[in-house]
């Protein structure tokens, strides 16, 4: 997958660009604050259809704006799309080839993209909300399902966290409503579940044979999903869903008094292990910084397998963050397969060779020129 043009409009401090881009790498340089993380996160956002990095949609409408327009062309597995995102004070709107789309979930994946910025060296460091995300947005832009079950769970702990508060303040409300959730609740959580095992298990494949390329054979990446009901891959839908059953039953008396759900999808987590070994815990800065890049390509990997073409990358200032043997890996291994859009405050550190291939812009002020 490629994109061929990128056009915008009253995004955060960019007034108007128009960008022609079917080549392979484009190295965006300038200072800090020009505008240079605007330009991957409007490639985020009209491939998620939200922001990355913003509370709400209106804050990437440039100051004094009334709207903001997103328009990208892109190319892939004979296909060509034209996708608009409009950003409005009180929402959004989305099209695609012309047609305005109604759910997310009816478009995320269009545009398949890697997004790799300095915070997701949190992946291993940081906390379990932070992997949750990076595994549902992964998962997510290969299973349209997967996001509809999302906003589902959602929906659902919303009204479920609502009627347990009710009980904590009337102890002779009826538990049957409260019955019926736990039904739907554990229903959702065994799709959810289901899909997060099978992505794990291709995720550590992939991984875990970059992470011995990076590491010269030294360390062997082990992924492990850690859920906050006991369940396991190699059990039934049915197993699942009685073991989470029991579980709540077990927790019932807490959810009431805390007004909150405590189990499910939303409460798991995933470790980054080397010889049963926490890399959070034990791992040095370095051994951090290799398992979050190992993810980063595994990802990649992930999305080709399942879409047959690769997603599109975006670096967003990562590579000051890495060694010269973990960047040399990670331009070696996207060089010449995966479209590619670099954040950077200058050329230095970027090998010749990648210089030449690439074309680089200078970004100055909201303003885009091409060196």
């Amino acid at each position: 997958m490629r994109v061929t043009s990128l056009q915008l409009q009253h995004f955060r401090n960019i007034p108007e660009l128009q960008l022609d881009c079917p080549e392979d790498l484009h190295l965006f340089i300038g200072e800090n604050a020009q505008g240079k993380t605007n330009l991957l996160e409007s490639l985020y956002m009209i491939s998620f259809g939200k922001s990355h990095r913003a509370r709400s949609l209106q804050e990437c409408i440039q100051f004094g704006g009334h709207s903001a327009m997103i328009r990208v062309k892109t190319e892939g597995n004979k296909q060509k799309w034209r996708l608009e995102l409009k950003l409005l004070p009180k929402g959004r709107k989305i099209k695609k080839n012309g047609l305005e789309v109604a759910k997310l979930s009816q478009y995320i994946g269009t545009l398949p993209v890697v997004l790799f910025a300095p915070e997701d060296l949190q992946l291993v460091k940081g906390g379990p909300q932070i992997r949750r995300k990076f595994l549902d947005v992964e998962i997510g832009q290969v299973s349209p399902t997967y996001v509809h079950h999302l906003t589902q769970l959602k929906n659902l702990l919303k009204e479920r966290n609502q009627l347990l508060k009710n009980l904590s303040k009337n102890n002779t409300f009826p538990l049957t409503f409260l019955d019926v959730l736990d039904e739907q609740l554990v229903q959702l959580s065994v799709s959810i579940w289901r899909k997060r095992l099978e992505s794990l298990s291709k995720l550590q494949t992939y991984a875990a044979e970059i992470h011995l390329s990076i590491t010269k054979g030294e360390e062997h990446l082990q992924i492990e999903y850690i859920p906050s009901v006991p369940i396991y891959a190699h059990m039934s839908d049915q197993e699942m869903q009685q073991s989470m059953f029991a579980a709540l039953e077990k927790v019932r008396k807490k959810e009431i008094m805390l007004g909150n759900t405590l189990l499910g999808p939303h409460r798991d987590d995933f470790s980054l292990q080397h010889n049963k070994l926490d890399y959070h815990t034990f791992g040095s800065q370095g051994q951090q910084r290799t398992a979050a890049l190992s993810l980063k390509l595994a990802e990649l990997q992930l999305v080709k397998e399942a879409t047959g073409d690769f997603p599109v990358l975006l670096l967003d200032d990562v590579l000051s963050e890495l060694d010269d043997s973990r960047k040399t890996h990670l331009l070696e291994s996207i060089r010449g397969r995966v479209q590619t859009f670099v954040t950077a405050t200058g050329l230095e550190g970027i090998d010749s060779q990648t210089q030449k291939q690439a074309v680089v812009y200078h970004v100055q002020n909201g303003h885009v020129t091409r060196a």
